[in-house]
């Protein structure tokens, strides 16, 4: 061997440059992997964080929705926004600024009897409140069958009710679910407290073997009878859809191939008697995992939920601890928006289930809660109400008839109407039904509205010459 090397380095000539030689040392390739790597980076949808950016505003109106209605009048002295909208975080002054970019949600109008500016719910914004209470109402009973499945999920087949109070929303669940929810379907619910760690837990009464179909098998189902797609191909596959700029290398298409002709447990099966000790067990852990997150997206309103809120399932759904690695494995399947709180928030998406920034199958109460996205993208060209914080306005026909203008201009979604019975508290014809619905909103005395109309005018004439 010695003889070899010596032999082949006195085959290279040194340049005067060179004092000593050079080796070429011919390797073979490494082997590339054929599974799904561990680290991914994330790759951005702008249409998902788009999304985002709506719901961040919409978040922040619905904080002061909630505001204006705990009140008993339902509408607040605009000289207490500062002080109030400390209490959302707002700073100084930002919260009158915030209140008028929205005049759709927000109305800004003069009290007919103390003469001072207040703040209160458009009609629009009362009806989409209305449309969401009664779609909250009327799907009461798929909430139960949510909820149903939900606990099914669980290896233990309880949740703690703290956990499910947090996520009422995403799961379609009124405020008021411990009881009209939880002890009234007392033939499918048990509530107790634990004692050793003093909280509530709900528990399933019996398990119902027909509600154990995950959302994924039926649409396997129906690929397969649409598309004639082979069975063994698509009986444990998923719908996968990467997003704009995913490099997909040869490699990791071998990888996904054979991912997803991998078998695994359903979420719904009970796995405390399997072996998790070897490999293969292991990795049919790794895709149940997949396919729990999948079934839980799957029962939300909107198709998704913070990752933060997912992490509250994780003992009883036997999910991994780093769950944002886990899903940026599988970008094919979830997306993770950054989007909404300065990247303090992770939203997970099921990318199946959207289809151009839309539900691919929209329910009432998604209606109903997008038409308040719609109400905060309307544009307030139409509505200069940002002049109504600096003066007072007059009592005048042309006055009257630019915010009669102004309510008429805009276009209704949905068929509502803003011509009958509406708030505006106007000094025309209209003057009696207006007050009467301001006295309900504003805590108005029927003996402040039994003002004739020429006591009405005098005053006004000696406000403006003094």
């Amino acid at each position: 061997m010695n003889t070899i090397l010596s032999s082949t380095i006195s085959k290279f000539k040194l340049s005067p440059f060179q004092s000593t030689p050079f080796l070429l040392i011919f390797t073979r390739p490494k082997s590339q992997s054929t599974t799904i790597p561990k680290k991914q980076d994330r790759i951005r949808d702008h249409g998902y964080d788009n999304y985002m950016e709506i719901e961040k505003k919409t978040r922040k109106v619905l904080k002061f929705q909630d505001l204006i209605l705990t009140h008993p009048d339902q509408c607040i002295p605009t000289s207490r926004l500062d002080t109030l909208g400390r209490r959302l975080g707002f700073k100084q002054h930002e919260s009158g600024k915030f209140v008028l970019k929205f005049p759709h949600v927000f109305e800004v109008y003069e009290h007919p009897v103390r003469r001072v500016l207040y703040l209160r719910l458009t009609r629009k914004a009362h009806l989409q409140i209305k449309r969401e209470n009664d779609a909250l109402v009327a799907q009461i009973p798929e909430a139960v069958t949510r909820l149903r499945k939900l606990l099914m999920m669980s290896n233990t087949g309880r949740v703690r009710l703290e956990h499910v109070r947090i996520t009422r929303r995403e799961f379609e669940l009124p405020d008021d679910f411990e009881y009209s929810v939880v002890l009234k379907y007392s033939e499918y619910f048990r509530l107790f407290d634990a004692d050793e760690m003093r909280n509530k837990y709900i528990e399933i009464v019996e398990r119902n073997e027909r509600l154990s179909v995950c959302a994924i098998e039926a649409a396997r189902e129906r690929e397969y009878r649409e598309k004639g797609i082979d069975a063994e191909n698509i009986r444990f596959s998923f719908i996968v859809n990467f997003p704009p700029g995913f490099k997909l290398g040869k490699y990791y298409k071998i990888a996904m191939w054979k991912w997803q002709r991998f078998p695994y447990w359903s979420p719904y099966e009970d796995i405390s008697g399997y072996d998790m000790r070897s490999i293969e067990a292991q990795k049919r852990m790794e895709k149940r995992a997949v396919a729990v997150i999948h079934e839980l997206l799957s029962l939300t309103v909107e198709k998704k939920i913070t990752l933060e809120r997912i992490a509250h399932f994780r003992m009883i759904l036997d999910l991994p601890s780093k769950l944002k690695d886990f899903l940026l494995q599988h970008q094919g399947i979830f997306y993770i928006s950054t989007r909404g709180n300065h990247g303090k928030l992770h939203t997970v998406f099921l990318r199946e289930a959207y289809r151009k920034g839309e539900l691919v199958e929209p329910n009432d109460l998604y209606l109903a809660r997008r038409y308040l996205g719609e109400l905060v993208l309307m544009s307030p060209r139409k509505a200069p109400l940002d002049k109504q914080l600096v003066s007072f306005r007059r009592r005048g026909n042309e006055n009257d008839f630019g915010l009669r203008k102004m309510e008429n201009s805009d276009d209704e979604p949905f068929g509502y109407s803003d011509t009958e019975n509406d708030c505006r508290g106007d000094r025309d014809g209209e003057r009696d039904s207006d007050l009467d619905i301001g006295s309900d909103d504003c805590d108005a005395t029927d003996e402040d509205m039994d003002l004739n109309e020429t006591e009405v005018r005098k005053n006004a004439c000696i406000t403006q010459c003094s």
